[in-house]
């Protein structure tokens, strides 16, 4: 008989179904044993009476340790109080023994859990939270492809740095002299825009800053977006959609996950189009009246975000920062050249920063003088300022943290849970 998803399970309605998973939990009550099923899809409770089973079978069911892998038989009934389904077993064949889980009921830190993380993946939570995060990925690139984006892929080893050399990860590169672990592939995908117009990436990126909040990661994973011909406000536009877009793709498919995670799905209902809109001045001076001592030209830091979001109930921009605290690639507003035409979008429920993007300088010479006043080597970016002189064309980006949205999505207040494997200051095990 051909095995059977517990996802899929519900075609199987009292029908025989063959379920290949592990026992990640159970429990007898005199006659009769309970067995938690997974499969990798989802969930199931098996249920073993002993007078419906051959003696082998009954005593391989009570033997049977946490996290045996094993083939399970029976036929798949209606729970008799709740909206899902049980496995009446038939038979067990066991594939491996396992050996004494270390990780039990009682509660384990921090620390414990992720020198483990390779077999806490397994716990219903962080199964969940892999889950909303596959959902993400995948409605964003259905989002940006629905929107005429096409996916290009960025170096992950670069010449030099997009924002400043003082936070990456410096390489010897052969005989060519060092190299460094990209922090964003933003400049190299807009060489793209100029030949298809919409382009993304998705992948690994790298800060060598020693942070220790919770949300920082040493390694993770980014999506940045290039478009060609889209100035700073339909910059911001794309971005909402997106996120509206990813909010509804998890409110669909991930009821599940987010019951298990025990997250409140109505804030997650509000997240719609139009988001709310401050300038920089604006938010400095909300934070002021909340207490804040944030400086007029200051960028916002971790605290001042999660205040100044106590206030709302879906996602912020806050554009147009003084020029001089933000990256040398950004265009400057017409309108007051001391402010760059940029934004971050900050999540609610203090989650933070999700989002940064601006429009791009496209002058040529305006980009040289910012690569001079910010003392970067004009010669690693002779390529850069080459799109500025063969159909330079108005354009503008974003890029978006997965990690920091998967958290915010799934309510997980540290970073390190939203990714399989985190990259810490302190950790580089497993």
């Amino acid at each position: 008989m051909q095995h059977t998803f517990i996802s899929k399970i519900d075609s199987h309605l009292n029908k025989k179904a063959v379920i290949k998973g592990w026992i990640y939990n159970k429990r007898f009550s005199g006659k009769i044993g309970f067995l938690q099923i997974r499969d990798g899809s989802g969930f199931i409770q098996g249920i073993v009476v002993q007078k419906d089973v051959s003696s082998e079978i009954w005593e391989l069911a009570n033997k049977i340790t946490l996290e045996s892998s094993a083939i399970i038989e029976g036929a798949v009934t209606k729970h008799p109080k709740q909206e899902s389904y049980e496995l009446q077993v038939s038979n067990i064949r066991l594939v491996q023994m396992s050996e004494d889980y270390p990780i039990g009921k009682k509660e384990h830190g921090p620390d414990f859990l992720l020198d483990n993380r390779h077999l806490w993946l397994r716990s219903s939570k962080q199964w969940a939270i892999q889950r909303v995060r596959n959902t993400i990925i995948n409605a964003t690139y259905e989002y940006l492809n629905g929107e005429g984006f096409i996916k290009i892929d960025a170096p992950i080893l670069t010449p030099a740095a997009c924002e400043g050399t003082t936070t990456l990860f410096e390489i010897e590169y052969f005989d060519l002299g060092k190299a460094y672990l990209s922090q964003s592939g933003q400049l190299y995908i807009e060489a793209a825009i100029m030949s298809h117009g919409r382009v993304f990436d998705f992948g690994p990126v790298f800060r060598a800053e020693k942070s220790k909040t919770r949300r920082h990661l040493t390694e993770f994973w980014m999506m940045d977006a290039e478009a060609a011909f889209v100035e700073h406000d339909e910059n911001l536009k794309i971005q909402e959609g997106l996120v509206c877009f990813i909010a509804q793709k998890v409110l669909e498919k991930n009821q599940q996950e987010l019951k298990i995670l025990e997250r409140d799905a109505k804030p997650l209902e509000k997240i719609k189009p139009p988001f709310y809109r401050i300038t920089h001045a604006e938010a400095i001076a909300k934070l002021h009246k909340l207490g804040s001592d944030i400086k007029p030209d200051d960028d916002l830091g971790g605290d001042d975000e999660t205040l100044i979001m106590k206030e709302y109930d879906k996602p912020l921009f806050i554009e147009k920062y003084p020029a001089k605290v933000k990256a040398f690639y950004m265009k400057r507003d017409a309108k007051n050249p001391e402010l760059a035409l940029c934004a971050d979008m900050l999540a609610p429920e203090g989650f933070g920063e999700i989002i940064g993007g601006s429009q791009r300088e496209d002058d040529y010479d305006a980009l040289l003088g910012r690569i001079k006043e910010h003392k970067l080597p004009e010669k690693a970016f002779e390529w850069y300022l080459d799109l500025r002189k063969y159909g330079s064309v108005p354009h503008s980006g974003f890029g978006y943290g997965l990690e920091r949205i998967v958290g915010w999505l799934c309510g997980t207040p540290h970073v390190r849970e939203t990714i399989p494997f985190p990259r810490l200051l302190n950790r580089l095990y497993p």
